[in-house]
C-alpha cells in the first residue's frame, strides 16, 4: 500500500533500533556496518543519518562519527508534555481559523488513517497520522507555533511511531483523531484543544509502557 525510499527504510529501522535499545545512547553508528546490515549503498545511509540528526535522534561529530543521542526518560517525558501543549494550542487556533479546503484535507487524512488502521499497517498509519497533524498545524494560522511544533515532532517521531505497535493502539488513536477533527470542524476551540492535548499524553503513556516491556525482554 505504501512506497518509501531506501533512506526512509533505513531511517525507520534505525529509529526502531534506538527506541528498542538495540542501539544504545552514546553508541557510535558505523556506516560500513550499516551498509552491510541494510544491504544498501552509502548514499541512503548518509541521507538517513542527516535526517536523524535533524530529528535530534543522532549527533554527527566532525571527524569523529555519528552517535546516538543520549535522552533519558525524564527528558522524553518533558518533551511529550510540551508537545501536548503545542498540539493543543494548534488545534484550538485551527478550530477558529481553518478554511474549507483545509477541512477537506483533514478529512482525507482521516480516511488514510482509517485505511491503514484497518490494514494493520502501523508505519503506514504513522505517516497518515503525520499528515493529519500537519493539516492542523498549517491551519492554526501561527507560523511560529507551527515551526516549534515541527521541530519537536522530529525529535519525538520514532517514539510516537513505535507506540502505534501497542495492541489496539491504532484503533484508539483513530477514535482520538475523529474527536479532534470533529471539534475542529465544528469550531469548538476548547474541545479541540483538550482532545489534541489528551491525544499526545496518551501516546507518551503508551510509549513508556512499550519501551519498558521491550527493554525488559531484551535483558532476559
Amino acid at each position: 500500500m505504501r512506497s518509501i525510499s531506501e533512506s526512509q527504510r533505513v531511517r525507520d529501522a534505525i529509529e526502531n533500533a534506538v527506541v528498542e535499545g538495540r542501539y544504545r545512547p552514546g553508541q557510535r553508528l558505523d556506516p560500513a556496518r550499516l551498509e552491510s546490515e541494510f544491504g544498501c549503498s552509502r548514499t541512503p545511509i548518509r541521507e538517513a543519518m542527516q535526517a536523524l540528526e535533524r530529528s535530534g535522534l543522532v549527533r554527527i561529530r566532525p571527524k569523529q562519527g555519528t552517535y546516538v543521542t543520549e535522552l533519558g526518560v525524564t527528558e522524553l517525558a518533558e518533551r511529550f508534555e510540551v508537545m501536548a501543549e503545542l498540539e493543543g494550542m494548534a488545534a484550538r487556533l485551527a478550530a477558529r481559523r481553518i478554511e474549507s479546503g483545509a477541512l477537506a484535507d483533514l478529512e482525507r487524512a482521516m480516511i488514510e488513517c482509517e485505511t491503514f488502521a484497518h490494514a494493520g499497517d502501523a508505519d503506514g498509519y504513522y505517516y497518515a497520522n503525520a499528515r493529519f497533524h500537519d493539516v492542523i498545524n498549517d491551519a492554526c494560522g501561527n507560523d511560529f507555533l507551527r515551526r516549534q511544533s515541527v521541530a519537536l515532532t522530529r525529535v519525538l517521531q520514532p517514539y510516537r511511531r513505535l507506540q502505534l505497535r501497542v495492541p489496539d493502539r491504532m484503533r484508539r488513536s483513530l477514535s482520538e483523531h475523529r474527536e479532534i477533527a470533529d471539534a475542529v470542524a465544528s469550531g469548538d476551540a476548547h474541545a479541540a484543544e483538550e482532545a489534541a492535548r489528551a491525544h499526545v499524553l496518551v501516546q507518551a503513556e503508551e510509549f513508556g509502557h512499550l519501551v519498558d516491556t521491550l527493554r525488559r525482554l531484551s535483558a532476559e
